[in-house]
């Protein structure tokens, strides 16, 4: 399937609330004429939840970012796939993650073990390896995402994760990174944004330490985090500013980049933002 150059990443895009999915169907239509390639539904959306993306467009790829495997039984999650992909082919890709102990609670063990258990169930089930991806960070899950799939989803990362994703997953598998964007040319303002945005994941060991693997400190991680870790997690500026950040992730080996608009206000579905870059995701 082509995922194309760029997508957007958000967590909006899905709702239970049927007065919500009129404005959600005309967001989608619009990303696709905009030119992006893929939409990632963020949170933990199920298969169900691309069925009415899929039906509102023609061409623009919807992948789960991601489908938490403590959330939904494999046996349910390959039967809506397979059904989804034979009625719309090449429109779905499957992202899978282990989530974080705290959201799940105590059925949380052995994550890396828990995925491969999973994936081995999706096998047995008949969903191709070629259809999936996993929200990896660590070596351990980026070679599984290498062997067990099509590729890697990494969250919340910088161009030096890209990097070593790429060593560790060869020259063929995908490499789609998320890529935060803050689009404010106050840089003051635009770090309170991104730091906003952070605390939760800030609480989260999966992250917290991924981003201690990448060489940042403690200090690095405390009061939101320090202006270094904003700079690097975070594109912060205007248009410029993106495709700086975009073209390094690429020169580091991404194949796509998932593009999150982080913003002050409440609105989930940040389409004035997304007109914006568009013209960067066209370029791409």
């Amino acid at each position: 399937m082509d995922l194309g150059r760029v997508g957007i990443w958000n967590v909006g895009l899905h709702s239970e609330d049927p007065q919500a999915r009129g404005e959600i169907a005309e967001a989608i239509a619009e990303l696709e004429e905009l030119g992006y390639g893929t939409i990632w539904l963020g949170g933990s959306p199920g298969v169900q939840h691309a069925v009415p993306l899929i039906e509102a467009t023609s061409r623009i790829v919807i992948a789960t970012g991601i489908l938490s495997i403590w959330e939904y039984e494999a046996a349910d999650v390959a039967a809506r796939h397979l059904q989804l992909v034979k009625e719309h082919p090449g429109r779905f890709l499957l992202g899978l993650g282990v989530s974080h102990g705290m959201l799940v609670g105590d059925d949380y063990r052995r994550p890396y073990g828990a995925m491969i258990d999973y994936l081995d169930r999706l096998d047995t089930a008949g969903v191709p390896q070629s259809e999936r991806v996993i929200a990896a960070l660590g070596p351990k899950m980026l070679a599984a995402a290498r062997d067990r799939s099509a590729g890697a989803h990494p969250y919340l990362i910088n161009v030096d994760h890209t990097r070593t994703a790429r060593e560790i997953l060869g020259a063929g598998p995908l490499l789609a990174p998320e890529v935060k964007v803050v689009l404010d040319t106050d840089l003051g303002r635009a770090r309170d944004t991104a730091r906003g945005h952070l605390e939760l994941y800030l609480q989260l060991p999966n992250y917290t330490g991924n981003l201690l693997r990448l060489g940042f400190t403690e200090e690095d991680l405390l009061d939101g985090g320090s202006d270094r870790l904003i700079d690097e997690i975070f594109a912060c500026g205007d248009l410029d500013a993106v495709r700086d950040r975009m073209a390094a992730h690429f020169d580091a080996g991404a194949d796509h980049i998932a593009l999150q608009v982080i913003t002050n206000d409440r609105v989930q579905l940040q389409r004035d933002q997304w007109r914006e870059l568009g013209t960067v995701a066209r370029e791409s």
